[in-house]
């Protein structure tokens, strides 16, 4: 059997969809408030984890288990494309999947947890017999606690020798997973049809595309609202007026996105979402700055 060509693979693991991830290890090292110097290697290779290896993973799978969708939403895909011919795919997410758990248990055991938990959820997200991609409510909250969640506090686990943040990075971390909900319908705009096919319950699929689209606005910015709140009951006013001004920003831009949100998905993705990240690395730095 002829090896798949390196582009077709790498087009598979989908690098652009590491960002997330890798921002919300940064975030959650730099809420742990330990100093950096002298561990770059360690926080590298959680970055690595956290992008390169378990998202990468999560692609993999999905794109395996999403390839008779993919042949009517995204034909030009590697696996329905027949660029990663045979079964190639599930060969790949299941090879990634072995590596990020053994780089995993390089890091600690909470990585090795956090890393586990993730991989558990991208495939019980993307394969039977639970597939909870199935439901956008279901799926979506899978991915979001992976991508934001999941490597906030393996970030703040590293650079704590293994263990534990605090309750208070535990609240941000599963606040800015909420948030990242909406981001995550964000994606369903732009395979509705094929999912309706499939039988697969996206919330445009449930909802309708308004009801969808303001779903996605009220998951993303009442989470943020929270933090604000909290980083101002924890004495950190500046950085609570820094989250709150990206919030109306991100306000501005959803009432545009709302007026036609099955054009302006992509867009909102693309522009929006900037600022609930750098609004992320704010309320980390309150933590940091707040000891």
């Amino acid at each position: 059997m002829a090896l798949p060509r390196a582009s077709a693979v790498a087009e598979l693991l989908k690098p652009i969809t590491w960002f997330p991830p890798m921002w919300a290890f940064g975030c959650g090292v730099v809420a742990s408030g330990m100093p950096t110097e002298g561990r770059w290697t360690l926080i590298v290779a959680g970055v690595l984890l956290a992008g390169p290896f378990v998202c990468a993973s999560s692609q993999a799978v999905n794109d395996w288990f999403d390839r008779h969708v993919d042949a009517i939403n995204e034909p030009q895909r590697p696996i329905p494309s027949g660029r990663l011919p045979g079964r190639w795919g599930l060969y790949i997410a299941i090879i990634w999947t072995l590596l990020s758990l053994l780089l995993g248990s390089l890091l600690g055991p909470v990585a090795l947890l956090a890393a586990g938990v993730g991989l558990l959820l991208a495939w019980a997200y993307s394969a039977p017999p639970l597939r909870l991609k199935r439901n956008g409510w279901w799926g979506n909250s899978a991915c979001a606690l992976c991508y934001e969640g999941l490597a906030w506090i393996t970030g703040a686990a590293v650079m704590a020798a293994g263990a534990l943040p605090d309750g208070r990075s535990l609240g941000l971390a599963l606040l800015y997973s909420l948030g990242a909900h909406g981001i995550m319908t964000l994606n369903d705009f732009k395979s509705i049809e094929g999912d309706r096919q499939m039988g697969i319950a996206s919330l445009p699929v449930q909802l309708g595309v308004q009801g969808a689209a303001r779903a996605a606005c009220l998951a993303m910015a009442l989470p943020q609202l929270v933090v604000v709140g909290l980083l101002w009951h924890w004495d950190a006013p500046a950085h609570a007026a820094g989250v709150a001004g990206l919030l109306a920003v991100q306000l501005l831009l959803m009432r545009r996105f709302l007026a036609a949100p099955l054009q302006r998905a992509t867009w909102y993705s693309a522009l929006g979402i900037n600022f609930f990240v750098i609004g992320m690395l704010v309320s980390a730095f309150a933590l940091r700055a707040g000891g």
